[in-house]
């Protein structure tokens, strides 16, 4: 009976704000307490008690009450906060505050006449004189990251002594009160379910605060800092260096199998998986700071025994950015990859009782956190790459872009997947890495191969091409670039993999492909590159891919003799016409999928998906550098190579246009097919293919082919677009996941666009 009166007093409350037309006095608490001091009402109560028509409707008739409510709000919570909640019935105002607070503030977001409600001075709100007087935006920040580290309300209490006198929130130091174990600390304080709810609902209040920024349409200029995230990151904080490090250790040292026991996750409610997805959700948001480039390491506070240091005035101004950048230690760095790892792969585990062990869901905002961790520490990227350990992180990506192919919810999570793979390419070591056995053997819809990481880079990114939907094709470019980029480096391609390979050449090589856009070109030339840079580099071990090539001459020779003139041009696109498919599988010899494996599927019809910025195009997204003698790197003056003109030419005339990239390609098809093909040809008489590959594992190509071209990597390259890209993802991912409560469904975001699939 309870908890149906409180609801029932709750909902009166709401009725009576929502139709009294005078303005009610802050001083009424009779009035005021109903929302907190009276009720025990869950979140999901309050948004179900709190209809969104009925705050948009005190917000348009009533202002001064809505400004009042969320003052007084505010004021119980740094009440709370300056008291240390030592009762139960100071924890269930705080709790009641936040849960109403969370569901207001996306209403006073969308109204640009309030936007700025929360960054003025509410007078006679002001410690002392008013002139002192802090935004209450400001009081709610420090308010909530108060409660965060609160004696027996959010962490454990390490008073002795009897249990009604409540620790001082004021003096203790929070260092001392860390979630979890790991970065910057040692000790792993015991579970406490009761603390991991608490802390999991102001954290779900502090990203609302943080969301404003949903509420504001994409910026050009991505210097736009969000006021919330600045102020909660800056040194007004006094907890940022304890609660970046709480967050940070709670989600990588966060085990969902717990201790294996099938099924356990339906046996009882995992109360840390809620507090990891919010922790993870607040590090995305707040790792930002000016301009979205990436931070500098200058800073080593080797002498810190935690591993971080105070920070100093030459970091960046985010405390969060500042800190994440400056981790420097070996064991930290092993604990978030493994943590990460871990996590990442959680979902590809496979058992013999079905659904037998939990999976989790917020596999999109790890690989967010991953790439900010990969940007602004630079050591730990090094480190990443440093050991097989990064094989991985690869695998699960290459599952997530395999599973997510075509489905059109989650174009997002395929561009993330793919940025990663391009930074990570532009490192020598990475492509070394692909050369590891791949045994694993997670199921995939793919064809089975036996070979190393590069075979299954190469047979997810084809299954990509040629079965994802149409709204890939702009990542075509950026998935040939990894591949460009770990050529190389590529010492055994399986038979699999090279027929692969060559089958995008013989697809993207067809005369109406060529010229059925201005950019198609740039395809073969990436595809012409990998060959290139295989049979110069890593001839040796590479038989398989010469004996494709070998099998595939006719594709070369038609490339050499590309048609250049209009009518043969507009015959080739006529033909267009009548092939319905772009890039078919049409030839690319596709074998039984992997056991185990469930073929990619399209979103259910009426799914929900955030739209995304435009990204860069590839010349924009990366820089040339070209790899020196001594293995460093060396960056590359942009000249106009023939693709670079093709496209200056403009799209004016299609046959301008197109008669150009075709004399582009028949230039580096006639060089390769002169140089590279017509040579290690077998001897007549050799019909057998394991005697062929015989013949080719002997034979050399010393004196034959001109001296190796220097390396040339296209590594990624940070700029506005990405970071506008990044923010419009990030947010959309954490909008759609955040459903109980559906805090921000149905208000007017103007970041991106909630669509229906």
């Amino acid at each position: 009976m309870g908890s149906s009166d409180s609801k029932l007093n709750f909902r009166k409350a709401v009725i009576q704000l929502t139709t009294r037309t005078q303005p009610v006095e802050a001083t009424d608490d009779a009035f005021w307490d109903q929302f907190w001091a009276d009720t025990t009402i869950s979140v999901q109560d309050v948004f179900a008690l709190v209809p969104a028509a009925e705050i948009r409707a005190v917000r348009e008739e009533s202002p001064s009450n809505l400004a009042t409510l969320c003052y007084k709000a505010v004021e119980k919570l740094v009440q709370g906060a300056d008291s240390g909640c030592a009762s139960d019935k100071e924890r269930q105002i705080v709790l009641n505050c936040t849960r109403l607070l969370t569901r207001i503030l996306p209403y006073i977001f969308e109204d640009p006449d309030w936007r700025g409600f929360f960054w003025s001075t509410v007078p006679g709100a002001g410690r002392g004189d008013d002139d002192g007087a802090r935004p209450l935006a400001e009081s709610l920040l420090l308010a909530v990251a108060d409660l965060l580290f609160c004696p027996d309300f959010t962490v454990q209490s390490h008073k002795k002594g009897s249990p009604d006198t409540a620790e001082d929130i004021q003096s203790i130091d929070s260092c001392e009160y860390i979630w979890e174990a790991g970065v910057g600390f040692a000790q792993s304080p015991p579970l406490n379910y009761i603390h991991d709810l608490n802390r999991t609902e102001l954290l779900k209040l502090l990203l609302t605060c943080f969301s404003e920024a949903m509420y504001l349409p994409p910026a050009s200029d991505s210097n736009i800092l969000n006021p919330w995230v600045t102020f909660f990151c800056s040194t007004e904080n006094r907890h940022a260096l304890p609660l970046f490090t709480s967050l940070l250790n709670v989600v990588c040292a966060y085990d969902p199998v717990g201790y294996g026991i099938p099924y356990n996750h339906l046996l009882f409610s995992d109360y840390r998986e809620q507090l990891v997805e919010q922790a993870v959700q607040i590090l995305i948001v707040t790792l930002e700071h000016e301009g979205g480039a990436a931070a500098t390491n200058s800073l080593d506070p080797s002498a810190s025994p935690s591993g971080l240091d105070e920070p100093e005035p030459a970091g960046p101004d985010n405390l969060f950015v500042n800190y994440l950048s400056r981790i420097h230690r070996e064991e930290d760095f092993s604990f978030i990859l493994k943590g990460l790892a871990r996590l990442l792969n959680n979902p590809l585990m496979q058992t013999y009782l079905p659904n037998s062990t939990k999976k989790i869901q917020f596999h999109q905002e790890l690989l967010v956190l991953f790439w900010k961790l990969c940007d602004f520490n630079k050591k730990f990227l090094f480190f990443v790459l440093k050991s097989s350990d990064v094989l991985d992180i690869l695998v699960p990506i290459l599952y997530y872009l395999n599973d997510a192919r075509a489905d059109q919810s989650r174009v997002g999570l395929m561009h993330i997947g793919v940025f990663i793979l391009l930074l990570l390419s532009g490192e020598r070591n990475f492509g070394v890495r692909l050369n590891k056995p791949y045994t694993v053997r997670v199921p995939m819809d793919i064809p089975v191969f036996t070979g190393t990481h590069a075979d299954l880079l190469i047979v997810v990114f084809h299954k990509i091409i040629t079965s994802g939907h149409q709204r890939l094709q702009p990542l075509f470019d950026c998935l040939l670039t990894i591949v460009v980029n770990v050529s190389p480096y590529l010492k055994s391609l399986s038979m699999v993999a090279a027929n692969k390979l060559l089958h995008l050449l013989e697809a993207f090589s067809t005369t109406w492909f060529l010229f059925s856009a201005s950019q198609n070109h740039h395809l073969v030339f990436f595809l012409l590159e990998v060959f290139n840079n295989i049979i110069q580099y890593q001839f040796d071990g590479n038989c398989n891919l010469v004996y494709a090539i070998i099998r595939k001459r006719n594709v070369f020779h038609q490339l050499a003799n590309l048609p250049s003139d209009p009518v043969s041009i507009q015959k080739a696109l006529q033909r267009k016409k009548k092939s319905p498919d772009a890039i078919s599988r049409t030839n690319s010899q596709e074998t039984v999928s992997m056991e185990g494996s469930r073929p990619a599927v399209p979103a259910e019809p009426g799914t929900l998906k955030a739209s995304l910025a435009a990204t860069p195009g590839i010349d924009k997204l990366t820089e040339k550098s070209q790899v020196s003698e001594d293995g460093t790197m060396v960056s590359v003056q942009q000249v106009d190579s023939p693709q670079t003109q093709s496209e200056q030419s403009g799209v004016g005339g299609a046959s301008d246009t197109e008669s150009n990239s075709g004399r582009d390609n028949e230039v580096v098809a006639t060089e390769l097919g002169a140089s590279l093909l017509l040579r290690p040809r077998p001897p007549r008489g050799l019909t057998d293919e394991s005697e062929i590959l015989k013949f080719l594992q002997h034979g050399t190509l010393v004196g034959l082919l001109p001296v190796p071209h220097p390396i040339l990597i296209r590594k990624y390259q940070a700029n506005a677009g990405t970071a506008m890209w990044f923010r419009t993802y990030m947010w959309g991912v954490v909008y759609l996941r955040n459903v109980d409560p559906p805090i921000w469904y149905d208000t007017d975001v103007r970041l991106f666009e909630i669509q229906r699939v």
